[in-house]
């Protein structure tokens, strides 16, 4: 979605999706683990059928890195259900996103965890928790295009950002919760490894 293209630290949202994405296709590769991948925004961008070999997740890593989707709005739900309709066996799938989506998606969630496992990360860039103070600034929905000026020096409008991100992580965190999900939140300037590494330790 046109969220991920955003960074301010160490760098895009997009590219560290994409890093993660390539980290796990590597560790499914040592387990002679079939691939695929579901690209979306609020429809399906590109869908490559699972299949074994260095060749395969090398061609998915490169769709990954270097794919343009069609639309910047996001639709989880939408995704998720593609997925229960396209994958006939049982799996493991990862969904990596920002997860900024106006759509509930718990209930495609919910019937997805019953046939699959599945795990959720999250990436997202510190701003989205804490504005700094640097006066006025032009920001810009990345999905949408609105474009507004808001003042960062005021202490009441950056402390309403912070409480609009916790009451946004407590739902995010409550649907993965009862839809029996894994989750991780990992941050553009944080080590994904670790964060994936305690993921995986959660999972076992």
């Amino acid at each position: 979605s046109g969220s991920l293209d955003f960074g301010t630290s160490h760098q895009l949202k997009r590219e560290m999706v994409a890093e993660i994405a390539a980290t796990l296709a590597f560790s499914a590769i040592q387990n002679n683990d079939k691939i695929g991948v579901i690209l979306f925004s609020d429809r399906i961008e590109k869908y490559i059928p699972p299949k074994k070999g260095r060749k395969h997740i090398l061609y998915v890593i490169r769709e990954m890195l270097n794919f343009k989707p069609e639309s910047k709005r996001t639709d989880i739900g939408m995704a998720i259900e593609f997925l229960t309709r396209v994958a006939k066996r049982r799996c493991t799938a990862f969904v990596l996103s920002d997860f900024y989506t106006r759509n509930d998606f718990e209930k495609q969630l919910q019937i997805a965890s019953q046939k699959h496992d599945i795990a959720s990360i999250q990436v997202y860039d510190p701003r989205a928790k804490e504005l700094p103070d640097v006066g006025l600034l032009k920001v810009c929905d990345a999905e949408t295009g609105h474009e507004q000026w808001i003042d960062t020096s005021s202490r009441a409008l950056r402390r309403a950002h912070n409480d609009w991100w916790i009451q946004r992580q407590g739902v995010l965190n409550e649907t993965f919760t009862k839809s029996n999900v894994d989750s991780v939140s990992i941050r553009t300037d944080q080590d994904y490894v670790k964060s994936l590494l305690n993921l995986f330790a959660k999972r076992n």
